[in-house]
């Protein structure tokens, strides 16, 4: 394959781009599980903030369900195959808290080593094509999954709801395209977005804006 995979944006609405490897490669400091060129989004209303704040935003925790994009539709990139859904992992509090982040980067090697379920959550893999190149979406909620393996999606469709499981400190979803399930071994493929201008990948702290929402 030569060139990055080109995607659609998995979202309706305003979202923040984290973790974005037109920053660096690997994006998230690590090509383990095929997580090389991987991105994250966060939705974020018109002040750009993914949640209100308040006193346990400061010190404590707090409820996904207070999140913008807590529950908010996931919509395929691109047109493929279900390879793999998983569901069942519990949505995490959220931690912007400083201190409430310390307890939870304690706990990130545990999690690395039970394996890749344990970092993405619930999540939903697409095969583009036989053999691969996969498209993984993670940290969904849990039990909005609305596909099964063999379903075949055109974009746009309704994959699940953005969810805090896994290895997440507060709502978003995870984006990769990788080469193999076989996630011991998986090598990160290098993606792109439709966005205005031609496809790229957005900054870090960029907010773009996904398809209109029904009924906009």
């Amino acid at each position: 394959m030569t060139g990055p995979v080109v995607l659609d944006l998995p979202f309706c609405g305003r979202w923040r781009t984290e973790m974005s490897p037109a920053r660096r490669v690997p994006s998230h400091g690590t090509t383990l599980y095929g997580t090389s060129h991987a991105i994250d989004f966060v939705a974020v209303d018109e002040h750009g903030r993914s949640a209100p704040r308040s006193w346990r935003s400061a010190i404590a925790t707090e409820a996904p369900e207070g999140f913008v994009g807590f529950g908010a539709e996931l919509l395929a990139p691109v047109a493929g195959t279900v390879l793999l859904v998983h569901d069942g992992e519990p949505d995490h509090e959220a931690r912007r808290s400083p201190f409430a982040l310390l307890g939870y980067a304690l706990t990130q090697a545990s999690r690395a080593r039970r394996g890749h379920a344990a970092l993405a959550g619930n999540h939903v893999v697409l095969e583009i094509a036989p053999g691969g190149p996969v498209v993984v979406l993670a940290h969904l909620r849990r039990g909005s999954p609305r596909v099964a393996v063999g379903d075949r999606v055109r974009p746009g469709d309704v994959l699940g709801e953005c969810g805090s499981s896994g290895n997440s400190t507060e709502p978003h979803v995870h984006l990769q395209v990788s080469d193999t399930t076989d996630w011991e071994r998986a090598r990160g493929v290098p993606l792109a977005f439709r966005l205005p201008g031609g496809p790229r990948v957005p900054e870090e702290g960029e907010v773009v804006t996904g398809r209109p929402a029904p009924g906009q």
